[in-house]
């Protein structure tokens, strides 16, 4: 792992709390870019997590679930709250949902490694303010390294529509490689096929847009693959 190139991941951690009745909670460590992070680390590549993470217990938990897979975790210190994700489940198994997620990330003095490749998405590149640092920072890191985006939609936490949109699109033209599921792509576009979005994307400027659609399979667009 040492002399492997250095990966940055910069998105959310998020606590996913189960709450079933007469039991007590259980808290799983969560959040898309660092579950892209964890996994990374496992294949035995060099990988720091810039993130925010809360002195409170769930930020424990991850903060040590990610370094046992040897995930180097990088903060900008302002000691935000670590985000939580609810699911309460009753009796009869139906699912109700609750978040407490800030993301607030502020910029990075010191410890970010130049890296080869970096990786973001989900709530890190939707919700404001910290979203403006995600931006600033990939454009700041795009000379020298290639760049993946996951938008990972998250309905409840992506605000206004239109610059839920605006914003997803700024993210695709700074980036190499963009994956997207069909839910991701009819939400942003509800009145366009997730395959058309997806082709349109393509057109920003991406080396390859991949479009996943669940038990159908994934499909890869390429320049002059049309």
């Amino acid at each position: 792992m040492p002399d492997s190139p250095a990966l940055l991941v910069i998105g959310e951690c998020v606590a996913d709390i189960v709450r079933r009745p007469g039991a007590a909670d259980r808290t799983h460590p969560g959040g898309s870019p660092a579950n892209v992070a964890y996994g990374l680390a496992r294949l035995g590549r060099r990988t720091t997590l810039l993130t925010q993470l809360g002195p409170d217990p769930d930020g424990r938990l991850i903060e040590d679930h990610l370094a046992s897979a040897g995930v180097r975790v990088l903060t900008d210190g302002a000691g935000a709250p670590t985000p939580t994700a609810t699911v309460e489940l009753d009796d009869a198994g139906r699912a109700t949902y609750g978040f407490e997620i800030t993301w607030t990330l502020g910029p990075v003095e010191r410890g970010v490694e130049p890296p080869r490749h970096v990786h973001t998405g989900s709530v890190a590149t939707a919700l404001d303010p910290g979203a403006g640092t995600v931006l600033d920072l990939v454009r700041s890191l795009r000379e020298q390294a290639t760049v993946s985006y996951d938008p990972n939609v998250r309905p409840a936490l992506m605000g206004d529509h239109a610059r839920a949109v605006r914003q997803a699109e700024r993210c695709v033209a700074l980036s190499d490689v963009v994956k997207a599921s069909d839910e991701d792509l009819r939400w942003l576009y509800p009145e366009e096929a997730p395959r058309d979005a997806a082709e349109r994307w393509l057109r920003r400027g991406p080396a390859v847009v991949l479009l996943t659609e669940g038990a159908a399979g994934a499909t890869a667009f390429l320049p002059g693959s049309a």
